[in-house]
């Protein structure tokens, strides 16, 4: 795959590479990209991604699709660094997504937004709008929680190409948003990122975890604290798990992942593979 990582350091973390580029060079690769009116797939790699990519074939097949994956977790800056990146740092979503509505709206780019909640979105596309003097947001809905038939597929991937959106942000929560891009890549003309919480917090619908928690690898901590019984079992089962499997490769002794699985193509995706949808309480 042409420009997989390959203009920046990486590393293989449980199998998923992940890039050590920095805010500033990702958003001037995301500018360049979406100049060019090119289908590209920027993944915010988590702990809860690798080891989703870790324990699905079929989401490892999304993951490995992603043109670019960021270290969006300190524990996966922690684990760059381990592996020799020494100056790699944090690119989380809720940071790297204003930077780019800045650089869009200063060298002209529409942008779009795909997903969350309507009231939040309302609020998200007005909060931008204020802020980024000159953006041109050219695309948002709110799709309806649950998987959209293959009409209802095709009629917002048309509405998407006719709007000329050329970078998309989809905040569908992981791994949801993560199985929607991979599936589309090829048939939205767009940059398009998962970027989960970031449309909650950018609209002031949630507040994020201090900058101390953040810096210290500690903003899972006030995310489970916020919402213990929706993010208990993403925390407290992979968290350990990924301690545990990274010592292993960081001693030789992590077992190879299998290889992925065939899965089936997207409606109006081209040669994108479809990937089922998760149920609603994935997210």
């Amino acid at each position: 795959m042409a420009g997989r990582n390959t203009r920046h350091n990486h590393r293989q973390i449980l199998g998923l590479p992940v890039s050590a580029a920095d805010c500033d060079a990702v958003v001037r690769q995301v500018i360049d990209w979406a100049h060019g009116g090119e289908s590209r797939y920027v993944l915010l790699t988590t702990v809860y991604t690798v080891m989703l990519a870790y324990d699905s074939a079929e989401f490892r097949e999304a993951a490995n699709a992603a043109d670019l994956a960021t270290a969006d977790g300190m524990p996966l800056v922690w684990g760059l660094r381990r592996l020799g990146v020494k100056k790699a740092t944090q690119v989380a979503g809720p940071d790297l997504m204003p930077l780019l509505l800045k650089a869009a709206a200063d060298h002209g780019v529409p942008v779009g937004f795909y997903g969350g909640r309507p009231e939040v979105l309302e609020t998200l596309v007005e909060r931008v709008r204020q802020r980024f003097a000159g953006l041109k947001v050219a695309y948002a809905w709110s799709p309806p929680f649950r998987p959209l038939t293959e009409e209802e597929d095709r009629e917002a991937v048309r509405r998407i190409r006719a709007s000329n959106a050329r970078i998309l942000f989809v905040g569908l929560g992981t791994p949801k948003q993560d199985l929607w891009i991979a599936a589309h890549r090829g048939a939205i003309p767009a940059v398009m990122l998962g970027v989960g919480q970031a449309f909650d917090l950018l609209a002031g619908a949630r507040r994020r975890a201090p900058a101390w928690m953040t810096r210290s690898g500690l903003e899972w901590l006030f995310r489970l604290l916020c919402e213990p019984r929706r993010l208990a079992e993403r925390y407290l089962r992979h968290n350990p798990r990924f301690l545990f499997y990274f010592t292993l490769q960081l001693l030789g002794r992590h077992e190879p992942l299998m290889e992925p699985r065939q899965v089936r193509r997207a409606p109006g995706a081209g040669n994108v593979p479809e990937l089922k949808p998760p149920s609603p309480a994935a997210e």
